[in-house]
């Protein structure tokens, strides 16, 4: 009953909390939060002192808490204490662990990425391997979230047994502090284009990037590229700080509106920049979120930077994490964004959902003027000025990493190949129909928007007006769906191919090295050096 009265004291410190920033209510909406209380804290102790068999109150507790919040948006979470200090570790940019990313399944962990010269690099790890047992913690046994065992504080060690290729192998691996770098890389790019990877935003953001940028323009740089593909986003203020480095002083980037009047606020450039004049291109792709896009989307409205790649992903919400009690916290949506030139670039609308259930994606669009009148939209995401080809995301490439299959072949492509050298990788053209090969033999399949359709149709069908042979015409449908996935694959192959060879290279020369590769083959990067060493063009994209 300990745990129960534990529970008691949360419910009316969690009431306590929203009455706080609630500021925004009337008193009909205190009165309903109130009663609505009172109900499930009467419901929550009956049910857990008569249920015919025992309780996990606090299990039972997780499950009500989850199931609320998964009503509004995937952004507002409940975080645990062991969450919290992940969340504090995201934002900090470094911790103590084994070094690399890992993904957990229910009966394995993953290691997706050692991060070079790190103690699961040291310790001989490779992407690929999986991991089965932590010390004599079977992961397959064990009903949370087995990578947490993986951390710990520096100098203690953890063995590791993991299969790899079919064997099994051991290893120990000492614990060490793991610094991650906002700025991962930057170089330049030719005698006269710099290039910097912002790759997050955590606390070390604005002060890496502009590192980057002095750096870059001490060896000669006169144009920069900044990366946020893959860039998911993080801290609000070092996106005010990054876009600062090219913006002067007392700009509006952002602005924040809520139904909450103190989170409604502007946000302003607060320091001198490093130079306002140094021509500028911001990659982006779908992965490009939140803060990258509140960059890239300040950028273009101020005509500071052409934007180049691909429409971003399209969060245009703000969290913050609310302090509960027994060090838990609520990291809760709290505001809309609004760019400078007056646009919200949130794509999806969790509040207004489809039969499924699922959040409607926006399809008409405000038009919005940037400083010097050019046309821009809101609603889904920052729409390059320049767009890019093979920088679009689409279903068939998204599967095939969903599903890991291009993941794996780079697997075994690592296994079988000898590479010593970053200049002699090509992913030929006899290399990408062994990938088709082994994508036909492997259990990969997808299921179109079309195919889940026109099923539900025929699971649905109207015996009124069904026949056997609209039936039959439903099935060859089908079929022909089917045929045209193998299609696909030609279709998309230099999307593919692409994908394909950021994973391979990776294998080989770890990050670093697929930045060096991308400054020599990757499209969105020598279009964009090829637009900032064009001035008139450039300009005339600005104007």
């Amino acid at each position: 009953m300990k745990t129960l009265a534990k529970k008691r004291i949360l419910i009316p410190a969690m009431a306590i909390t929203m009455f706080v920033v609630g500021s925004g209510f009337v008193k009909s909406d205190f009165f309903e939060i109130a009663k609505q209380i009172e109900i499930f804290t009467t419901l929550f102790k009956e049910l857990n002192m008569n249920y015919v068999d025992e309780t996990n109150p606090a299990q039972l507790m997780d499950t009500a808490i989850k199931n609320m919040l998964d009503d509004l948006d995937p952004y507002t979470k409940f975080l645990n204490e062991q969450d919290v200090e992940t969340y504090r570790i995201n934002n900090a940019g470094e911790y103590s662990g084994i070094g690399a990313l890992v993904r957990s399944y229910d009966d394995k962990l993953l290691i997706v990425e050692p991060y070079k010269g790190y103690p699961a690099d040291k310790a001989g790890l490779k992407a690929g391997d999986e991991i089965l047992k932590i010390g004599d913690i079977d992961v397959s046994k064990f009903d949370d979230n087995a990578s947490e065992l993986l951390k710990g504080a520096n100098d203690t060690s953890v063995e590791v047994t993991f299969t790899r290729q079919g064997e099994t192998k051991t290893a120990t691996i000492t614990r060490g502090a793991v610094e991650v770098d906002a700025v991962p890389f930057y170089k330049m790019a030719n005698d006269k284009t710099g290039y910097i990877v912002l790759a997050k935003f955590n606390a070390k953001a604005s002060s890496q990037t502009k590192s980057a940028l002095e750096d870059l323009k001490s060896q000669g740089a006169e144009r920069i590229i900044l990366d946020l593909r893959g860039n998911p986003g993080g801290l609000l203020s070092e996106a005010i700080n990054v876009t600062n480095l090219f913006v002067d002083k007392g700009e509006l980037i952002v602005t924040t509106k809520s139904k909450v009047k103190k989170f409604n606020r502007e946000y302003k450039t607060k320091n001198q920049p490093i130079d306002t004049e140094i021509p500028l291109a911001v990659l982006v792709n779908g992965s490009s979120a939140s803060a990258s896009e509140i960059v890239s989307g300040g950028l273009q409205d101020l005509d500071r930077a052409v934007v180049m790649g691909a429409r971003s992903f399209g969060k245009g919400l703000v969290q913050r994490p609310l302090k509960l009690t027994y060090g838990t916290q609520l990291k809760v949506t709290i505001s809309r964004y609004y760019t400078p030139s007056g646009r919200c670039i949130q794509s999806l609308d969790y509040w207004n959902r489809d039969q499924d259930g699922n959040a409607v994606q926006k399809t008409t669009f405000n038009d919005f003027t940037t400083r010097n009148g050019r046309k821009v939209q809101d609603g889904g995401g920052v729409l390059p000025d320049i767009e890019i080809a093979s920088a679009k995301a689409n279903e068939l490439t998204t599967a095939l990493l969903n599903n890991n299959v291009i993941f794996d072949f780079a697997t075994d492509y690592y296994y079988n190949n000898s590479l010593e050298n970053i200049a002699d990788f090509k992913f030929s053209e006899n290399d990408y129909q062994t990938f088709k090969s082994y994508v036909s033999k492997s259990d990969f399949s997808f299921e179109t928007k079309t195919e889940k359709t026109l099923k539900a149709a025929m699971t649905d069908r109207e015996e009124v007006i069904f026949n056997e042979e609209i039936e039959s015409d439903f099935e060859a449908l089908l079929l022909d769906i089917e045929k045209s996935k193998v299609t696909a694959l030609e279709d998309y192959q230099k999307e593919i191919k692409s994908k394909l060879e950021d994973e391979i290279v990776k294998r080989y020369f770890y990050r670093e090295g697929l930045y060096d590769f991308y400054l020599k083959n990757d499209e969105a990067i020598l279009a964009a050096t090829e637009l900032l060493g064009n001035t008139s063009k450039y300009q005339s994209i600005l104007q």
